[in-house]
C-alpha cells in the first residue's frame, strides 16, 4: 500500500529534537536546510553530502530541502541579484547531483512568517503560536512606528491597539518585538526595529506587480535549471495571506497560485500546499484546490488554524480547526492515486506535520516554537492514522 511520505522538519544539529526521536515517530523522510550557509551563497556538494550522510546513518532519508533562501536582492531585483541567481542554479545542481529532489522555497519580503505569540495559553494547558490583530497593530503603530501604518486599520481597531499599549509593561512590549523581528525557526534574518524599518522601506518602490514580476522572472531563470537537475521546486505560500506592515503579498490565495503556475508552465515549477496557511483565509476552498491543482503540488504541510472575523488565528490541533483535514488528504490520496496509475516518478509525495503545540513535558523545555516534539509527534500520528482510514475506505 502506497502513502503520502511521512517527513519531519529538522534544523539541525542544534535542533533540540534529536534525529533518533524523530525516527521513533515514525517519519522517514527529514526536511532540513544549510543553515549555516548565508543567504546567497553556493550550497558546496561536500556540505550537502555531510548533512546527507548524518540523516542517512540515523536510518532517513534527506526527503526535502525546506529551504534554500531567496536573497532579498532577488525579490527585489536589485543589488547583486543576478550573481545570487546563479548561485541558487549552482546549488539546484548540486542537490540533483546528490540525489535531492525536492527543493521548498517563499518568495516573502523580509519575514519568512509571522505570529505576535509564540506560546499561547489553549484551553487544554498547551501552548500554540497566535497571530493577533490588535497586537500586530500595536507593534507597528506604537513600536516601530511604521509611516502611515494607520492606513491598515479601523478606527476602533487602532484605539484598541492604544489601550493595550497603554497597559503594557516593557518586558511585554520586548517580548512583542522579538516575536515578530528577531528570527523564528526557518527566518534566516533577524532585525533591530530601525534596520526593520529601513528594509521595509526598500520595498516601497517594488509594490504587488513588480513583486509578481520579480518571482516570474526568477523562476524562468531557475525551473529550466531545476528541470534538468531532476529538482522539483515547491514555493510555501504567504504566512499570513494577507498584506503586512505595507509589504506586497502574492502567494496567498488560488488565483495567485494558478497564476504562478502558469508563469512557467513546469512540473518543475510547483507548490508546497500548506493548508495552514492557505486556510487562515476563508476564501481559500483547500480541497477544491488539491482537485484543481494537484498535479503541480510537490511538498505538503498539514497543519489546521482556527480564525475569527477580526483577522486573528491561532494553530489548532491537526484534525480540527477551519481546515477540513479529511477531504483534504482524500483529495491528496486521490492524487497520489492518478500519479501511480499515470507512471508519474514524482508519486511518493512528501508531506509533514507542521507547527505542533507545546505539549506535556515540552512544556518545561526549551524548543523552537511551533516545533516541538510532542505536539508533532501527535500531529504526524493523527495525520497517519486519517490517511489510513481514508485508503481502506476507498480501497487504495
Amino acid at each position: 500500500m502506497y502513502g503520502l511520505e511521512q517527513t519531519w522538519r529538522w534544523y539541525g544539529t542544534n535542533d533540540p529534537v534529536p534525529l533518533s526521536h524523530i525516527r521513533m515517530a515514525g517519519a522517514t523522510g527529514i526536511v532540513t536546510a544549510l543553515h549555516h550557509v548565508p543567504n546567497g551563497k553556493v550550497w558546496q556538494p561536500e556540505e550537502i553530502e555531510k548533512r546527507k550522510g548524518l540523516i542517512k546513518v540515523s536510518g532517513m532519508n534527506w526527503s526535502v530541502v525546506e529551504s534554500i533562501p531567496v536573497h532579498e536582492d532577488i525579490k527585489k531585483r536589485s543589488g547583486n541579484f543576478r550573481e545570487y541567481i546563479e548561485n541558487y542554479k549552482q546549488s539546484l545542481r548540486n542537490l540533483g547531483d546528490s540525489g535531492i529532489d525536492t527543493v521548498c522555497y517563499n518568495f516573502m519580503p523580509v519575514l519568512d512568517w509571522t505570529r505576535t505569540d509564540l506560546d499561547y495559553l489553549l484551553p487544554d494547558g498547551s501552548r500554540a503560536l497566535r497571530f493577533d490583530k490588535i497586537r500586530f497593530a500595536v507593534f507597528e503603530i506604537f513600536l516601530l512606528k511604521r509611516t502611515n501604518a494607520e492606513q491598515g486599520y479601523a478606527t476602533a481597531e487602532i484605539e484598541a491597539a492604544r489601550i493595550l499599549f497603554a497597559g503594557m509593561g516593557e518586558d511585554e512590549k520586548q517580548i512583542l518585538i522579538n516575536n515578530i523581528i528577531a528570527g523564528l525557526p526557518g527566518a534566516e534574518e533577524g532585525y533591530s526595529l530601525q534596520e526593520f524599518n529601513k528594509v521595509l522601506g526598500a520595498y516601497q518602490e517594488v509594490g504587488d506587480a513588480g513583486l509578481r514580476e520579480n518571482l516570474y522572472d526568477f523562476l524562468r531563470e531557475i525551473v529550466p535549471v531545476a528541470e534538468e537537475s531532476g529538482v522539483s521546486l515547491a514555493i510555501h505560500p504567504d504566512d499570513p495571506p494577507f498584506p503586512i506592515l505595507g509589504l506586497p503579498r502574492v502567494v496567498s490565495t488560488e488565483a495567485d497560485a494558478r497564476q504562478l503556475l502558469q508563469s512557467v508552465n513546469s512540473v518543475a515549477n510547483g507548490l508546497c500546499f500548506c493548508t495552514g496557511s492557505y486556510g487562515v483565509r476563508e476564501d481559500n476552498d483547500l480541497p477544491g484546490m488539491v482537485k484543481r491543482l494537484g498535479d503541480r503540488i510537490n511538498f505538503i504541510h498539514l497543519r489546521a488554524t482556527t480564525r475569527d472575523v477580526h483577522g486573528n488565528f491561532f494553530e489548532a490541533d491537526h484534525l480540527d480547526g477551519d481546515v477540513d483535514m479529511f477531504e483534504v488528504l482524500k483529495a491528496l490520496i486521490t492524487e497520489q492515486s492518478a500519479r501511480i496509475q499515470n507512471g508519474r516518478k514524482d508519486h511518493r509525495m512528501p508531506m509533514r506535520p507542521d507547527h505542533g503545540h507545546q505539549m506535556l513535558d515540552d512544556l518545561s523545555k526549551t524548543t523552537n516554537p511551533g516545533y516541538s516534539a510532542i505536539g508533532r509527534l501527535r500531529g504526524l500520528a493523527e495525520l497517519r492514522g486519517l490517511e489510513r482510514g481514508i485508503r481502506r475506505s476507498l480501497s487504495f
